[in-house]
């Protein structure tokens, strides 16, 4: 039984996770990743997040981010690492992790005793965070905690995000939601990503999108028809995976206790406010699936 109030965790996460993933959507990696001669976006994207694995096949990635096109991946890994090795990428990653940062929140920010605060809390709560069956989250964890306090919060964030990640995916594979069936139902509900937002950057087809649609049909997890909703057994699935992701991440946050969970919380939510009014947030920049 948790000691923390009702979803304390999940409305932690929420409130420091953007501030980990905006750097997914800033022009500062872009920029970063074309110094070091990855230009695409997608391989850009693949190396960023996978290159804590070491040089790594296509097989790895499309396991560990899975709602991704395994087409798609195997057209940029393992030959991302020809163009720049993994060390190379995560020092690139960093780079631009620090000028997001600095751009979205200021300079008076990055060197404020809160930033401080946030990281000491944020690292905290990733000493109870556990790396059996948990790749991408245990790969991260192997990596250095960065000196400079925004960079810290910005590394347990990271770790945060991985290890809730990991296991989103060990729910969404318990309740038979296969990669592009994830993604169907989490836009049902009408808190997903654009569907042709999902095609562009998942590399899937409108083909392969309505035959998954179909198969959650024919489970009674949507409704019949071509508007995109789900049936109460939909609904209740979905509630179920985001319930089973809590219970597998609730470790980090009882680790943190109630104030801290509280205090991590209120920093974080002030300064998501700051990015926002810098436009951090693009409405694409939702969840996993």
């Amino acid at each position: 039984m948790s000691t923390l109030p009702a979803r304390a965790e999940r409305r932690c996460h929420n409130a420091v996770n953007p501030l980990h993933s905006c750097l997914f959507f800033s022009p500062d990696l872009g920029a970063e990743m074309a110094k070091i001669g990855i230009e695409d976006p997608s391989a850009a994207y693949f190396a960023t997040r996978a290159a804590a694995f070491g040089t790594v096949g296509a097989g790895a990635v499309s396991a560990t981010f899975y709602n991704f096109n395994p087409v798609l991946v195997a057209r940029h890994v393992p030959a991302v690492w020809e163009t720049a090795s993994p060390e190379v990428v995560l020092d690139a990653r960093l780079r631009a992790a620090d000028s997001t940062l600095r751009r979205l929140l200021g300079e008076e920010i990055i060197a404020s005793d809160e930033m401080a605060e946030a990281a000491r809390l944020a690292l905290r709560a990733t000493e109870a965070c556990t790396p059996h069956a948990r790749p991408l989250y245990a790969a991260h964890a192997d990596l250095p905690v960065p000196e400079e306090p925004h960079l810290a919060f910005w590394h347990a964030a990271t770790l945060l995000r991985e290890h809730r990640g990991d296991a989103h995916l060990a729910a969404l594979l318990a309740a038979g939601l296969d990669p592009l069936e994830s993604l169907v139902s989490h836009t049902a509900t009408g808190k997903g990503m654009a569907i042709r937002w999902i095609l562009s950057s998942r590399g899937w087809r409108r083909t392969d999108w309505e035959a998954a649609s179909d198969r959650l049909r024919k489970r009674g997890l949507l409704e019949a028809g071509e508007e995109l909703a789900l049936t109460e057994a939909g609904t209740a699935l979905r509630a179920e995976v985001e319930e089973a992701t809590d219970r597998m991440d609730i470790a980090p946050y009882e680790h943190l206790g109630a104030d801290g969970v509280e205090r991590l919380t209120e920093l974080a939510r002030g300064f998501l406010f700051t990015a926002a009014a810098a436009g951090a947030f693009p409405a694409s920049a939702t969840g996993r699936g």
